[in-house]
């Protein structure tokens, strides 16, 4: 199973609120994640499937294409085992009915409600450890370094510890090492 490395940073509580205390969260380290694109997921299941690239790629663009036409027409989409794709929009309130027309609506989104069976948990809190849904997090610490490992993981053991370029970017070191 893959692990993803997390940071601390400290914050404000109440972000926007100048007088709220600070705390410290937890957040993935950046630059750690990667963008897969529709080829390199037709990569993935070409080994786990009987389908070549090609066939898998070509059947995702055409996905693609129809979603966006029943999504535009104001339709939902429903991926079993991933979620409900919809549109919403966003219109401000005004006093009077004549003033209440289309061109009031001011921004339309795409909204995306995770399907129950992909639901993710955080594995170290999950009542039923290593389930297919669940995400192994480490935490990546300064202590590391200083007790001269590297910060890696057993997955990774080439890693960096410390943060970005060495430094400990704001983040509070872990009280539990």
């Amino acid at each position: 199973m893959a692990t993803v490395t997390v940071v601390r940073y400290k914050r404000r509580k109440r972000i926007s609120d100048a007088d709220s205390p600070m705390v410290f969260a937890l957040k993935p380290k950046s630059g750690e994640s990667k963008i897969y694109s529709i080829e390199a997921l037709a990569r993935e299941i070409e080994t786990i499937g009987s389908l070549s690239v090609e066939d898998v790629s070509h059947v995702m663009k055409s996905f693609v294409r129809a979603m966006k036409k029943v999504l535009v027409a104001g339709n939902k989409v429903k991926v079993e085992g991933l979620g409900i794709f919809y549109t919403t929009l966003t219109c401000p309130g005004v006093e009077l009915e004549k003033d209440c027309t289309v061109k009031s609506i001011t921004r339309v989104n795409l909204r995306f409600k995770v399907d129950n069976s992909l639901r993710l948990a955080n594995d170290s809190t999950a009542t039923t450890r290593g389930g297919d849904n669940n995400m192994v997090f480490e935490l990546l610490s300064d202590k590391k370094n200083a007790a001269g490992g590297d910060g890696g993981s057993p997955d990774n053991p080439n890693g960096s510890g410390g943060g970005e370029d060495g430094d400990n970017n704001g983040e509070a070191p872990d009280p539990a090492e």
